[in-house]
């Protein structure tokens, strides 16, 4: 037995120092004559491939595929949106310049739309009932654009319908603060209020109303917060310059949830779970219809009662009075009400996503994703397709040189084309419903507001990105400029570490696709686009946002004449993009993120603390974490700094995995899997590298897990 137990033990003592012998010279072996997919794994960034990428965007290519997507309106569900999914489709399924695969993603949504029929009404009437005034159901044509059939009627989507009927008062931008205001001057029940576009959102006009008796509403763009006081369509507004005739209306969804409203946390498919109509919450409880402003000073240069505050004033040459309610005595409309009549109906439609992807050689199962919505109110030039030809132009350029075999990411990148985003951001919500397994989300909605300067917002750590990738970007129009440094003239903050650097916005709220990847995911987003001066405007947004005026015509005249500001902006966040998918380690900077949090714990301290104080509560426990936080991001930037990325394999031993690791764990990287792109779900076993981490790269990941 004995002996049995020694043989035993020589032998496996034997195999052993055979294995060991063998994994060292195979090891060896495979350093010093690596297969080709050892280099893949260690391959960072190719800078060159970066600067043939700007060499062959093509602004007149970007101009071409606007004019393409702008010859007929294009609401969510409509026919004229159907043939923008067809447009992606043969663009993204092109055999030279396509991706490697698009599909449509279909969701069955809750939408609201007029009744082309019936169309929805706004007049004074007399107490006989006789129609004193009545507003334009129709917005003025100055081009064939306004004339086509497809034009949908100004409304607002997901008011109810009704014809509510009432005495008229003027409610500023309907705020709480607006309605409380006026209800200490009249009795607002049974009222109809008129308010103006800004300081709440379109539903909370509505919302915010209801409580104190309001019936209806009225909702308008002032020339003086979007035309810088200009009225007039003979010399001064659109088809003369940029600013909003005096017919415009902007359209818009008026409710406060994004996503199918009856699908809440859910993806919106045939089988899925729907609420009932009635649950439904953050929508308009009373008809609430827009208009344009010649319609809102003919009502509101009548009202009675005593003056608004110098605050509530506008552009229009008259006192803007709260109402008495209603019209003052000398007015032809004394003694008559405003009545809507809206006919708005609910139904549900079929929506389309228009998904693509360029399969990563490395990391196919992490992604970089590149959006921008598809579906607009009219024709919609700006609002979206100027993003959407700037991603046709990218994945043109990017496909083209996949098809030859001349690049392909190293993470796999997935483009959406998201259906009903002005209805709720419905399209890319119902997308994140069922996505994961995402490192990084580019929206590029409104890729051109005007020819100025750049603006982005995004999270913390991608703002180091951004500025590398505007740097290697000419700013248009102006030689031996980049992007970045005209930037940085119109908008700067001074940084404790970088020195004066151009201001990165934050992504709050849910002003675009962004916001299902930020609020329902926490993955790390940006919102990239040019915009104008603000020095020199006070327009809130370009003037023809919504309207039937926003059209190719609009857009290659007086925002972007020679495209060449989508130009600047398709190369600047293609240039992110690529170093998001081919980064050895993701260029994502924990160090500038903890500087933004120092920065609002300070804020905090300032304004709070000492009323935290007086009620014993304190800032100590926040002060902590932010610490934590940036201690292990500092630690983190050590780590990364000292790793020989380049030389590591994932054929070491633990002992020396601390690099190849490090870009293994700081990139989220686990090993190729069987990946479903059509969801972005894992459809089979995920398989990992058999080595660890290493202590270092684990304990500083895990260290910022654990701040966060």
């Amino acid at each position: 037995m004995i002996k049995q137990l020694l043989i035993g033990i020589v032998c496996s003592a034997a195999i052993l120092a055979f294995g060991i012998l063998i994994g060292h010279f195979g090891i060896s072996y495979y350093s010093n004559s690596a297969p080709s997919w050892v280099k893949d794994v260690t391959k960072d960034v190719d800078e060159s491939f970066i600067e043939k990428f700007l060499s062959e965007v093509d602004n007149i290519q970007i101009q071409e595929n606007l004019r393409e997507l702008t010859k007929v309106p294009h609401m969510a569900t409509t026919a004229g949106d159907e043939q923008t999914v067809q447009f992606m489709l043969k663009s993204w399924q092109d055999p030279e310049t396509g991706l490697d695969q698009a599909w449509r993603e279909e969701y069955m949504v809750y939408l609201s739309f007029p009744d082309p029929k019936n169309p929805n009404k706004v007049t004074v009437v007399s107490p006989s009932e006789t129609v004193v005034y009545a507003a334009r159901e129709k917005e003025k044509s100055y081009t064939p654009d306004q004339d086509d059939p497809e034009v949908v009627q100004p409304y607002a989507a997901y008011s109810p319908a009704g014809h509510p009927k009432g005495k008229l008062v003027y409610a500023n931008q309907g705020k709480p603060s607006d309605y409380h205001l006026l209800n200490t001057t009249v009795d607002l029940r049974g009222t109809i209020a008129i308010t103006r576009y800004g300081g709440a959102g379109r539903a909370d006009k509505a919302i915010n109303g209801a409580p104190y008796g309001v019936i209806g509403v009225l909702v308008y763009t002032d020339p003086l917060d979007i035309n810088d006081g200009v009225m007039s369509d003979l010399n001064e507004t659109y088809p003369h310059s940029w600013y909003l005739p005096p017919s415009g209306v902007e359209r818009g969804s008026f409710n406060t949830h994004y996503g199918d409203l009856l699908t809440p946390y859910l993806a919106a498919k045939d089988e899925t779970y729907r609420i009932p109509v009635k649950d439904i919450t953050g929508v308009p409880p009373i008809p609430i219809q827009p208009i344009g402003f010649e319609d809102a000073y003919k009502l509101i240069c009548e009202l009675g009662g005593e003056a608004a505050p110098a605050l509530w004033q506008g552009s229009f040459n008259c006192t803007y009075n709260f109402g008495g309610p209603g019209f003052k005595l000398t007015s032809a409309f004394n003694n008559s009400d405003v009545k809507l009549d809206i006919f708005n109906h609910e139904e549900l439609k079929n929506s389309s996503n228009v998904m693509g992807v360029i399969r990563g050689s490395v990391e196919p199962d992490r992604y970089v994703i590149y959006g921008n919505h598809r579906d607009s109110w009219v024709h919609g030039a700006i609002d979206p397709s100027s993003g959407t030809s700037v991603m046709l132009e990218l994945t043109r350029v990017l496909g083209k040189m996949v098809k030859q075999g001349k690049w392909r990411p190293r993470r796999s990148i997935i483009f959406g084309s998201w259906g009903a985003e002005e209805f709720g951001l419905i399209g890319s919500a119902e997308y994140t419903e069922l996505s994961e397994r995402t490192v990084a989300y580019i929206n590029v909605d409104i890729a051109v507001f005007a020819n100025a300067t750049l603006r982005a917002s995004g999270m913390p750590s991608l703002q180091n990105v951004i500025f590398k990738a505007s740097k290697q970007v000419d700013a248009p129009g102006l030689d031996s400029t980049s992007v970045y440094d005209n930037w940085i003239q119109y908008a700067n903050r001074t940084s404790p570490t970088h020195g004066l650097i151009p201001k990165v916005g934050y992504l709050s709220g849910a002003g675009s696709d962004y916001a299902a990847f930020v609020h329902y995911l926490g993955i790390t987003s940006m919102d990239i686009s040019y915009t104008y001066d603000r020095s020199k405007t006070n327009a809130r947004i370009y003037p023809a946002y919504h309207t039937a005026y926003d059209t190719f015509d609009y857009a290659s005249k007086f925002i972007d004449p020679g495209f060449v500001s989508h130009q600047a902006i398709a190369r600047t966040a293609g240039n992110v993009l690529i170093r998001l998918a081919d980064s050895l380690v993701l260029p994502l900077n924990c160090s500038d993120y903890a500087e933004t949090l120092e920065d609002y714990l300070n804020t905090a301290v300032t304004l709070y603390e000492q009323q935290l104080q007086n009620r014993h509560i304190s800032m100590e426990p926040i002060k902590r974490a932010v610490a934590s936080f940036r201690n292990a991001a500092t630690h983190l930037d050590q780590v990364i700094r000292s790793s020989d990325l380049a030389n590591e394999t994932p054929l070491k031993s633990e002992g020396s995995m601390t690099s190849s690791c490090c870009w293994t764990e700081l990139s989220w990287t686990l090993w190729p899997s069987q990946i479903n792109m059509h969801s972005g779900m894992l459809s089979g076993p995920l398989v990992v590298p058999e080595s660890q981490p290493s202590p270092a790269i684990e304990g500083a990941a895990h260290t910022l897990e654990d701040v966060i």
